[in-house]
C-alpha cells in the first residue's frame, strides 16, 4: 500500500509540474502567434506546426513519466496523431489558411477525445483531472466553431487558434493548481 501512496504522490507531483509547463509554453505560443504571427504569415505557419509538434512532445513526455507509450494508449495515439497533424498542416499551408485551420480543427476533436480518455485513466490515482476531462471535451466541441469560421469567408491567420490555445491554458492552470494545493497538503501531513 505504502508503494502505490508514493508512486500516486510521485504521479501528482510530476504533473503539478507538466500543467504548469503545458500553460506557460501555451500563453508564449498565444503571445507569438498574436504580437509577430499575426504580422508575419512564415512566423504564424511555423506557429500552426509547432503547435501539434510540441502536443506530440509533451504527450511523449508525460507518457515517460507515467509508464512509457507502450501502456499509456491514449498517450501514445495522441503523440502519432499530432505527428501525423503537424505533416498535415504543412501540407494544409500549401492549399489555404482556411484548409489549415479545419485539419486544425480536426486535431481538436481527436487531441480532445484522447485527452479525455487519458484523464478518465487518471481519475483514481491521481488528483485535478476534472480540469482535464472538461479540457478535453472543450477541445473535442472547439472543431465546430473552427470548422465554422474556416467554411466562411472571413480571413484567417494563425490568431484563429488562439481562444483555443487560452482555453488549454485555463484548463492546465486549474489543474496545476488544484494538484499545488493537494501535494501542499499532503507535504504538510507526511512532515
Amino acid at each position: 500500500m505504502q508503494t502505490n501512496t508514493l508512486k500516486a504522490h510521485s504521479q501528482n507531483q510530476w504533473l503539478q509540474s507538466y500543467y504548469y509547463i503545458r500553460a506557460a509554453v501555451s500563453v508564449i505560443w498565444i503571445a507569438l502567434a498574436i504580437f509577430t504571427g499575426r504580422h508575419n504569415p512564415v512566423i504564424g505557419a511555423v506557429l500552426l506546426v509547432l503547435y501539434p509538434a510540441w502536443d506530440a512532445l509533451a504527450n511523449y513526455l508525460d507518457a515517460s513519466k507515467s509508464g512509457g507509450l507502450a501502456v499509456n494508449p491514449p498517450q501514445r495515439f495522441n503523440f502519432i496523431v499530432s505527428l501525423i497533424v503537424a505533416a498535415a498542416i504543412i501540407w494544409a499551408l500549401t492549399v489555404s489558411m482556411n484548409a489549415t485551420i479545419k485539419v486544425f480543427g480536426v486535431w481538436a476533436i481527436f487531441s480532445g477525445v484522447l485527452q479525455l480518455s487519458a484523464s478518465i485513466r487518471r481519475w483514481k490515482h491521481s488528483s485535478g483531472q476534472w480540469a482535464m476531462i472538461l479540457s478535453g471535451a472543450q477541445s473535442a466541441l472547439a472543431d465546430l466553431f473552427m470548422f465554422k469560421q474556416a467554411s466562411g469567408d472571413m480571413a484567417l491567420d494563425v490568431t484563429t487558434v488562439a481562444p483555443y490555445a487560452a482555453f488549454g491554458v485555463f484548463y492546465f492552470l486549474i489543474s496545476a493548481i488544484t494538484l499545488t494545493i493537494k501535494n501542499g497538503r499532503k507535504n504538510r501531513v507526511a512532515c
